[in-house]
């Protein structure tokens, strides 16, 4: 079992760390699906470059209890105790996709601790005038965002089935698990490499170990 806190509202958090622990502290938070082993396959590279890399199963994934209506930025005091149980006061932080938007609600409300951060291919805010939130999305995006804006129910069914067909294309080929997505020579280089593909089994693994209420 992983090591676990408990959040203010009694809720069980998951982590990990990895590399250097007296390194300089970086907080990862996981994309949507994801898991706190989701992290860079060569630890010694983390270590050599005297980095502290911690994770943590977000609500609903992994061994972390879900937090049922949970919002974007509920994850600020998740990763403000997961930093005090490890003693860390400053920190830098990063994240993508499903996890862009909470690194920056991280920043902008711990601001005094985090030391720099980083959102990579993370959403716009939802809801705001003169924005197209779907403008450039890749279209399995939207037709996901899509079944959460129909409701829970609707988005239940449709990630369940999701789910299923993920695990298939993982054991048969673990480079075609996002074969549905238009992505770049570089991205898919990145799938074929057999140390990606193990830290994506063992994430998987975990992803779902709570069923599909991960946020």
């Amino acid at each position: 079992m992983p090591p676990t806190i408990e959040a203010d509202d009694e809720r069980v958090l998951a982590y990990a760390q990895w590399g250097d622990r007296e390194g300089a502290p970086v907080i990862s938070i996981h994309g949507t699906p994801g898991s706190r082993l989701d992290r860079p396959y060569d630890e010694d590279k983390i270590r050599a470059l005297g980095i502290h890399l911690i994770t943590y199963d977000r609500p609903g994934y992994g061994a972390s209890d879900r937090h049922r209506g949970r919002k974007v930025i509920d994850c600020v005091s998740d990763v403000a105790i997961i930093a005090a149980e490890l003693g860390i006061t400053r920190f830098a932080i990063g994240g993508g996709s499903g996890g862009g938007p909470h690194v920056l609600a991280v920043a902008a409300r711990l601001g005094d601790c985090v030391i720099r951060a980083e959102c990579h291919v993370g959403l716009a805010p939802f809801g705001v005038d003169d924005l197209d939130f779907f403008g450039g999305m890749d279209p399995e995006n939207v037709k996901e965002l899509e079944w959460a804006l129909e409701g829970e129910d609707r988005l239940a069914v449709e990630c369940a089935r999701e789910a299923r067909e993920y695990f298939l294309r993982l054991e048969e080929d673990p480079a075609s698990i996002l074969e549905n997505y238009d992505l770049p020579e570089s991205d898919l280089a990145i799938l074929a490499d057999p140390r990606d593909q193990e830290i994506t089994r063992q994430s998987s693994a975990e992803m779902f170990a709570s069923g599909l209420w991960g946020g």
